[in-house]
């Protein structure tokens, strides 16, 4: 994703220069984006940027003390701007200097922030270098700490670039991927390369690193004591209220990525949007119009607002190889091949608005929840000692998932499952959500036990925003009118036909993929497809991929690799694609890994 490149060091200028150069380099991924470097040789840093669209960096004090480069977005109080130049300090109130200038007169920058961000303070006077990012890790930051130099980038690839020799694989991290779809712990799937910690503030002085400081931790908001159900539920409203128009500012037209849940229709219900100023999109397949699409076009409706379906269908599928290679190009590994779709629909959303609105995290932070756990992959198919990997895995994600549920799901589950997704999709386009606004995650540390088993908390908000969308029942069946009766089969209803698809797509048991493939003729997939989901890769594995699929994984590299189990890998692809098998899921992690060998590891 976009975002800062650098390396504080006391090489030769030249030598830094050229580093510098080639990871900066390493990041333009686009013909839209733009770069450029800052240097002070005196303090030993040289840094770089790239970005999606131009920014005014990098930001200098009026002093000239302080120098400021920062990426990402804040979104502070109402009226930040104003005031400091108000108090004389010299700077454009629609863009981002008012940040260098918080910056010269707070001393616990950037703890006061608010947004998905990291960036390089500067202090010339006391000759110190700070590098920091936001209090969830969201925008993320790299790191590696050499004998002669501390590197940093937004994306892995770029410290890659001047040090080879990390071209190696941590296995611990490889047997997380396997397990979780992530690695844990702030590590990576590379060797010696780590990600900065959530709320960090590293401080350097004379091109050392001299301290590791954490400018907030969740300790902090786990101690709030618990509400009582409509205090607690008045506190939401009113903070979600107030601090929701400042996701819409900015010049950049944006977007509504609506789907047919809550978390978006609740932005709406508050934000009442002039009829026609705010273009919805929906993701969709190419079975059937899914739930998603057919609700949001409903909720777009009601708003007065656009509504278009952005489809997932033959043309991407032409081109799948295209995006997957591309997908685990962009995140570094972060991210696997089943979320090329993803990078596909945003390519196509950027055309219509460059800023996307979301309703990301928000049943994650609103009801506590986790998205993602250990699994076991197909037996058989890893070495034993890649089984140990995955074995730890387990161990350690059971030792990480102690604790406050709400600090899991914003300040892990958040910045190491979610991040190859946000990685990829920021790639396109610029990201937004109110769910991730610092005043209103502190609130929710202080939820009541009650409003975490339900949607009631979501269904009030929409409610006293706009009673008309609380009358549209969701994609699961929540929400809407037609008395009780309706409002408890619905959701028992969808719930059943999500499983059903579910269960005809990746999770279809293999004694229902012997049954399937006796039964082929019969394309029974097209009853349960595309209800609820726009990509079906167990069928497209089997069918439009298959030769793609069999290239890539039974091609004698592949077969190679050392945590493979050769003959099994053979047998797995041939019965997934013959069709008596169900194994989508290993082999996402498959193509997934072999494209991180031949992009990263094998690569000159």
């Amino acid at each position: 994703m976009p975002g800062i490149v650098g390396l504080i060091t006391r090489l030769p200028r030249a030598e830094a220069m050229q580093q510098l150069g080639r990871m900066v380099a390493s990041l333009r991924h686009e013909s839209f984006y733009v770069e450029g470097t800052w240097f002070d040789e005196s303090l030993g840093v040289y840094i770089g940027w790239v970005e999606r669209h131009a920014q005014p960096m990098p930001l200098h004090s009026d002093s000239d003390d302080k120098v400021l480069v920062f990426s990402g977005e804040e979104f502070p109080e109402p009226g930040t701007a104003l005031a400091l130049k108000h108090r004389g300090h010299t700077l454009d109130l629609d863009g981002c200097e008012y940040l260098v200038h918080l910056a010269e007169q707070d001393s616990n920058f950037p703890a006061n922030l608010n947004g998905q961000f990291h960036g390089m303070l500067a202090d010339k006077r006391l000759g110190t270098v700070t590098l920091f990012n936001d209090r969830f890790s969201l925008h993320r930051l790299y790191y590696h700490e050499a004998k002669n130099a501390f590197y940093f980038a937004a994306e892995a690839k770029a410290i890659l670039a001047v040090r080879p020799e990390l071209r190696t694989l941590d296995w611990r991290g490889i047997g997380e991927f396997i397990s979780c779809g992530c690695v844990l712990e702030n590590r990576t799937i590379f060797a010696d390369i780590h990600m900065l910690p959530a709320g960090s503030a590293w401080l350097f002085r004379k091109a050392a690193l001299e301290r590791k400081h954490s400018y907030f931790l969740p300790a902090e908001w786990e101690t709030q004591s618990e509400m009582e159900p409509e205090p607690y539920y008045q506190k939401v409203r009113h903070i979600f209220e107030r601090n929701l128009p400042r996701y819409f500012s900015g010049t950049e037209p944006i977007g509504m990525s609506l789907t047919g849940g809550l978390d978006t229709r609740t932005i709406l219900a508050w934000r009442k949007p002039a009829p026609g100023t705010l273009p919805c999109y929906t993701f969709g397949g190419s079975y059937r119009e899914c739930r998603d699409v057919r609700v949001a076009r409903k909720v777009a409706h009601v708003c007065g607002q656009p509504h278009q379906v952005i489809t997932v269908g033959a043309d991407f599928l032409a081109r799948f190889a295209h995006y997957a290679e591309r997908t685990v190009y962009l995140t570094d590994g972060c991210t696997g091949v089943n979320q090329s779709p993803d990078l596909y629909v945003n390519e196509i959303a950027r055309q219509i608005a460059p800023v996307r609105m979301t309703g990301n995290y928000g049943d994650q932070v609103l009801r506590h929840m986790r998205a993602f756990k250990p699994s076991s992959p197909p037996p058989g198919i890893f070495s034993t000692d890649a089984l140990r990997h995955v074995a730890n895995a387990e161990s350690t994600y059971s030792a990480i998932s102690q604790g406050h549920a709400l600090t899991f799901a914003a300040f892990k589950q958040a910045a190491w499952n979610y991040h190859g997704l946000l990685a990829l999709e920021s790639s396109q386009l610029t990201m937004r959500t109110p769910y991730a606004d610092t005043e209103l995650v502190k609130a929710l540390y202080r939820a009541p036990a009650s409003t975490l088993a339900n949607n009631v908390l979501r269904e009030r908000l929409i409610e006293d925003g706009d009673p008309k969308l609380r009358k549209i029942r969701t994609d699961l069946g929540f929400a809407g009118g037609g008395g009780r009766l309706a409002s408890t089969l619905s959701p028992r209803y969808h719930r059943f036909t999500m499983r059903a698809e579910y269960a005809y797509d990746y999770g279809m048991p293999q004694w229902l993929a012997k049954f399937d493939h006796r039964v082929s003729a019969l394309h029974l997939e097209r009853i349960f497809l595309g209800v609820h989901k726009f990509t079906h890769f167990r069928s497209w594995y089997r069918d439009p991929l298959s030769a793609y699929v069999q290239e890539i994984l039974l091609d004698p590299r592949s077969l190679a690799r050392p945590y493979l189990v050769k003959s099994n890998v053979e047998a797995m692809v041939k019965s997934h694609v013959k069709g008596d098998g169900n194994y989508t899921t290993a082999i996402h992690k498959l193509l997934t890994l072999e494209h991180v060998h031949r992009l990263f590891v094998d690569a000159p």
